[in-house]
Order: C-alpha cells, then sequence, then structure tokens
C-alpha cells in the first residue's frame, strides 16, 4: 500500500469545494500500468447522483484524459463552448454533473500525472480566471504525496 492511502481524500475534496465556493468538486486518479492507466472519477463533492463513479477513461479521453495526456491545467468558463469542438457526450463528467464552467488541473507524482482534480458550477461563468488560480494554488498543498506542478530537471 502507498502512503497516501492515509490521506481523506474525501474530506479535501469538500475543503477544495468550500473554499472555492463551487458547485462540484472531484478527484479522479491514474490506475496502474497493468490496468492500461484508466482513469476513474474517485471521490466527489456535491456530485448530483453517483453516475462519475462509472466513468472510466483512456489517455485523451474526456476532461480527465485530456489533463492526463497533455500534463496541463484546462480552464473552461463556458464548458459548452471547450466541449463542442468533438462531442458533450465524450466529456461524462461534465454531462452527468450538468456543469456549465468547470477548471482542471493534474496531479504529478514522480514527473507523471497520477491524479486530476476538476471544479466546476451548474451556472454559466461561475469559474473565474481567479477561481481557476485558486484551484491551482489549493491543489498543492492539499493532497499530500502530490504536487500540481512537473519537476523540470536539467
Amino acid at each position: 500500500m502507498e502512503s497516501h492511502v492515509a490521506f481523506n481524500y474525501q474530506q479535501q475534496v469538500e475543503q477544495i469545494r468550500n473554499q472555492m465556493q463551487c458547485d462540484f468538486v472531484a478527484l479522479a486518479l491514474v490506475q496502474s500500468e497493468d490496468r492500461h492507466f484508466q482513469i476513474r472519477w474517485e471521490y466527489a463533492s456535491g456530485n448530483i447522483s453517483q453516475r462519475f463513479k462509472r466513468i472510466v477513461l483512456q489517455s485523451g479521453k474526456g476532461v480527465a484524459g485530456i489533463v492526463f495526456k497533455t500534463g496541463k491545467p484546462i480552464f473552461a468558463p463556458v464548458a459548452h463552448e471547450y466541449c463542442e469542438k468533438d462531442n458533450l457526450y465524450n466529456y461524462p463528467i461534465i454531462l452527468a454533473e450538468q456543469l456549465e464552467s468547470f477548471a482542471a488541473v493534474p496531479l504529478f507524482k514522480y514527473n507523471r500525472v497520477k491524479g486530476i482534480v476538476i471544479a466546476g458550477c451548474r451556472s454559466k461563468g461561475c469559474m473565474s480566471e481567479e477561481k481557476f488560480k485558486l484551484l491551482k494554488s489549493l491543489v498543492a498543498p492539499t493532497f499530500g504525496p502530490y504536487y500540481s506542478e512537473e519537476l523540470t530537471g536539467n
């Protein structure tokens, strides 16, 4: 068992939602290589259903898959504008939680994306640039063994 098990991820997700004053926050964790790096939303606060638990993504698919593949955060003050470049059904967390605006940031461990945190609102324009910055600042100290910036070594 890894040391991160001692962390109460559910409590951390709820704390971020309260501090950001948004409708929904969730944490997706990347599964091991033998599970083909599947990405699953495992913890959530403010969710309207349990559908998020059934979402399984691969690299490059959905919000979590894109953040995993690129290692870069996503800021979408208008979810439908961001998602329409493909199809809204390729973004199941946005549909399941009826998000109108959201931001997602990667969590790194050993210089690889190991988790993704999404924060979203069910009203248009609620996810502001200030909230996006707040999310990025909250993620690093909140999730213990993870960090929010990719380390660059020489």
